[in-house]
């Protein structure tokens, strides 16, 4: 018995990598890459964020564009304050990585979201 919540599909350059984060035992989310857009609103990413480091220890967070990137650091922000009110102080590991999106290689922003 799996919930799933979905977060925010369209980046702000039209491409659609949104994710579905898995609700369900912590195994389930290993290797899941939370994906946020220029759209994405950053309270309800925030809640996926808190709710994977609470049931796996960690969430990844990727955003491509300024305007994601802008969206995944309010949302990281947000998150660190409803993991505070759990007893859990969060940091935040940024870095860049390169993908591919429709055999284009691109540069996006990962942020590592953990307790310190």
């Amino acid at each position: 018995m799996d919930d799933l919540d979905q977060v925010e599909a369209n980046g702000s350059d039209g491409v659609a990598y949104g994710t579905t984060v898995k609700v369900g035992r912590p195994e389930q989310r290993n290797g899941e890459v939370l994906k946020v857009s220029a759209r994405s609103r950053p309270s309800a990413v925030a809640g996926a964020i808190a709710g994977v480091v609470r049931e796996s220890g960690r969430a990844e967070v990727q955003a491509i564009g300024a305007g994601a990137t802008n969206q995944a650091v309010k949302a990281v922000a947000i998150a660190r304050d409803y993991l505070q009110e759990t007893g859990i102080e969060a940091i935040c590991l940024p870095a860049f990585i390169d993908v591919t999106i429709d055999d284009e290689d691109r540069t996006a922003i990962r942020l590592v979201v953990e307790p310190r």
